[in-house]
């Protein structure tokens, strides 16, 4: 039995779940009323495939807003498919769920935040090499959704 609950990849596979949930139903009927999505993405990820150009333009991380005309979604249990147009041009791109760093559906004031933790695992190994007087820095495993950012003032 492990030795603790890993609460932070839970929450991770919980909300990758519920955009998976949601943009199989765009899939399958499209966007309902006023509904729109940003999605920042990891762009060196693995798995992420974009034109060389976007990748060049975008070298670590990019934004797409899926509204008005988009083609081809598909979505697996790994991540999704989509084609957009950048400069009238149709682009087609694949990203994994783990790969996403954002979702946010600005028409209902929902946002979802996704963090990293593979620098997390390096620093667990060297803790033993920090200053004695400095209280060890605060865990990152804990997931907060704060929607509170993606509010309309």
């Amino acid at each position: 039995m492990a030795k603790t609950i890993d609460y932070g990849n839970l929450m991770h596979r919980a909300m990758r779940g519920l955009i998976q949930t949601v943009l199989n139903d765009v899939a399958a009927n499209g966007l309902p009323g006023a509904h729109h999505f940003f999605i920042t993405f990891d762009t060196t990820a693995e798995g992420v495939e974009i034109a060389d150009w976007l990748r060049a333009r975008y070298p670590a991380e990019m934004t797409i807003v899926i509204q008005h005309w988009f083609e081809n979604l598909v979505v697996t249990d790994e991540g999704f498919s989509i084609t957009l147009s950048f400069g009238n041009s149709p682009e087609p791109l694949v990203i994994p769920f783990d790969a996403l760093r954002t979702f946010v559906d600005p028409s209902v004031e929902f946002g979802l935040r996704f963090e990293t933790h593979e620098q997390d695992e390096d620093d667990d190994e060297d803790e033993s090499d920090g200053p004695e007087d400095e209280p060890d820095p605060p865990q990152q495993d804990a997931q907060v959704v704060r929607l509170d950012q993606f509010r309309k003032h």
